[in-house]
């Protein structure tokens, strides 16, 4: 039997977290070498695009954690116990989280990503409008650049085509212009 069978007739066929039953997938509860039934928990898309902050927190969507942080499967814990520590500013969450028993080993691994310790806000590269970004867009330049190190001057209008995202850094992008590839602040840019 493979592990999303495990896990689907463990949970019968609903995300572990929520009870969602459409689009379900594993979820690896890091930190793990290998994924196991032990380790892992069957999530719907919307609950896996916000523990891998893909999604910003919605909190009405994780109110369900007061009934399904008290699973008997230690994963289901763990991750039930970050989501609470990362919505801890809502005083639903809070109070869940007061009444919430984890035994030390179980709590330990759920301490060891620090993810608690972060709030429930993630943050999204946006062009100058607010509009999100994604790899791969087109952008234009609100404003004319001078590129630091070089002679080349990124002119107003001007379309800047499948951008990368830099990975660490939410207020930049890369892209080419006339052939070189550049650091472009958001700020000084639109979705295309």
């Amino acid at each position: 039997m493979s592990l999303e069978q495990q896990l689907a007739t463990r949970s019968n066929n609903e995300c572990e977290l929520c009870k969602n039953t459409g689009e379900l997938a594993v979820y690896a509860v890091p930190p793990t070498d290998q994924v196991n039934a032990d380790n892992a928990v069957l999530v719907c898309k919307t609950c896996l695009d916000q523990l891998e902050k893909r999604e910003q927190l919605n909190a009405d969507h994780w109110k369900v954690l007061s009934d399904t942080m008290w699973s008997e499967h230690p994963a289901v814990q763990v991750v039930a116990w970050r989501m609470l520590s990362r919505l801890r500013n809502e005083a639903w969450a809070s109070d869940s989280l007061d009444i919430l028993y984890l035994d030390d080993e179980t709590l330990e691994w759920a301490k060891k990503t620090g993810d608690h310790e972060q709030d429930g806000t993630v943050e999204f590269h946006q062009d100058s409008n607010g509009t999100r970004l994604y790899d791969g867009d087109t952008v234009v330049l609100i404003k004319t650049l001078d590129v630091k190190g070089s002679t080349l001057s990124a002119k107003l209008g001007t379309v800047v085509k499948n951008i990368r995202l830099v990975p660490d850094n939410t207020e930049q992008i890369e892209g080419k212009v006339e052939g070189q590839t550049i650091v472009i602040l958001t700020k000084y840019l639109r979705k295309g």
